[in-house]
């Protein structure tokens, strides 16, 4: 399996309270004060202005944009072009960044695209060297991508990246060519970024809790986001409500499991440095209909256990739960043969902070033997990914986490594909599995037809352990 330690770096709840807790602006990271000074090669604005164009006007995109243009002590940076499939959903987000920045946005009403070639009339607006933010839901990534990389540009995305196999091996692939093009490719997976993690994460490496044994991950809470759906209704189109309810489907989002689970996964996959070979889960779907009696038609189960092995034997066990009235948890942990670590007390980012470590497997203060003082300019993961991006683009500095970020979502996709066929599913089966679940989507109408169809009565196909063995769904 291949070595994942980040050398870009020194040393995604549902989407708007992902970001609510992190208003404040950091400090640039050490060094990175000088870098607005810096000219960007082959970049011809005299001012050396970044420009921003942002596809994908939703609430991630929204915090992802306001969070690029905190980095203006970097260098002049601003937002020129927006694009969405929702007209409300672009005006209330543009409404928002020009609130929060309003001298860095200039976006007139030309320049806000919406329909199925927004993305491309949005990045037409830059220059190559610029930036697009890829915030839609994840089914789409790919297709972005591959226009970015044509137009030269440089690019933020949300994770996840990929939903299924097909799709992770395209990513890969985009990713080797925007090497070529030495361009900056930033993944929207920001425990990456934060700086206290990645101080555990080294003393983890170093061997400060020993061989790490067994590691642990929670994400048990009531329904979030669109994780339940019910029939479509009228005045809306079969593709643009699954849009609208992006994780509820497959296709659009690789469902609740990838969309809510990926930070957890990726960031202990990180402190073991190794992707896991191979997965086997369980799962399944208890409430079938709403307290009122209305049927849920989505494709999501209601609780998931995954357990992940790693080469050398060792176990990641995840639990993911939305179900409302039972206990929650929302926390991470490690165990090795000298010690444990708590990754995240309470989340899956800085609101877990600070990460610590302990002699021994019981986690209490008797026991402590590192816990970092976190000073309020590390606190926020959202703007120290933009710092790092945005230097590196600024200082012309090697930096593409877009495989490392494909990675992790195919191990996401993994755990998930285990639990929906019942069977153990290997790193490699879900690499080359065939089932791509939208393979027409670089063609996707407003009118359809839909990747996902559902019957007569408006379902849509559910996973079927032990049944459906061989892909996730019957197509």
């Amino acid at each position: 399996m291949p070595n994942i330690t980040n050398s870009n770096e020194p040393g995604g709840l549902y989407r708007p309270t992902r970001r609510e807790f992190l208003k404040t602006s950091s400090k640039a990271i050490a060094g990175v004060a000088l870098a607005g000074a810096i000219a960007r090669p082959g970049y011809a604005a005299e001012d050396n202005t970044i420009k921003i164009a942002l596809i994908g006007a939703g609430g991630r995109g929204t915090g992802a944009a306001q969070d690029a243009l905190a980095t203006f002590k970097q260098g002049p940076i601003k937002l020129v072009a927006m694009a969405d499939v929702f007209p409300k959903r672009l005006n209330d987000s543009y409404e928002q960044i020009k609130k929060d920045r309003p001298d860095q946005v200039d976006v007139p009403e030309d320049r806000r695209f919406i329909g199925f070639d927004a993305y491309k009339k949005a990045m037409d607006c830059l220059s190559p060297g610029d930036v697009a933010i890829f915030a839609t839901p994840p089914g789409f990534r790919w297709v972005h991508f591959q226009y970015a990389i044509q137009k030269g540009l440089n690019v933020f995305m949300e994770k996840p990246v990929t939903v299924d196999g097909p799709t992770s091996k395209r990513i890969i692939e985009l990713a080797a060519e925007a090497d070529k093009k030495n361009l900056k490719v930033g993944v929207g997976l920001m425990s990456r970024h934060y700086r206290v993690l990645q101080e555990l994460v080294q003393r983890v490496h170093d061997g400060e809790i020993g061989d790490l044994v067994l590691q642990r991950g929670y994400r048990v809470h009531g329904p979030v986001g669109f994780f339940n759906s019910f029939v479509k209704p009228e005045g809306i189109s079969e593709v643009m409500y699954q849009i609208q309810r992006f994780h509820s489907f497959l296709w659009a989002s690789g469902g609740n499991f990838s969309d809510f689970n990926i930070h957890i996964i990726d960031h202990q996959c990180w402190l073991k440095n190794a992707w896991p070979v191979k997965a086997m889960a369980f799962g399944g779907r208890h409430f079938k209909t709403s307290p009122d009696g209305k049927p849920y038609v989505d494709q999501n189960f209601d609780v998931y256990s995954v357990e992940y092995t790693f080469a050398d034997g060792g176990t990641f066990i995840f639990d993911g739960r939305c179900m409302t009235g039972c206990s929650e948890i929302y926390s991470s942990s490690a165990n090795g043969t000298k010690g444990s670590a708590i990754v995240s007390k309470s989340g899956d980012y800085g609101s877990g902070m600070p990460p610590s470590t302990y002699k021994g497997q019981l986690a209490d203060r008797a026991n402590l033997v590192w816990e970092p003082k976190v000073a309020d300019d590390e606190k926020n993961p959202y703007r120290t990914e933009w710092k790092d991006l945005i230097a590196a683009i600024r200082n012309d500095k090697p930096y593409n986490e877009a495989k490392r970020g494909a990675e992790a979502s195919l191990v996401t996709s993994m755990g998930r594909m285990a639990a929906h066929t019942g069977r153990v599913v290997t790193y490699d089966d879900i690499l080359n599995s065939k089932h791509e679940f939208a393979p027409d989507i670089a063609n996707l109408t407003p009118d359809g037809p839909a990747p996902l169809k559902p019957d007569a009565k408006g379902f849509y196909p559910v996973p079927e352990p032990g049944v459906v063995t061989d892909q996730e769904y019957k197509s």
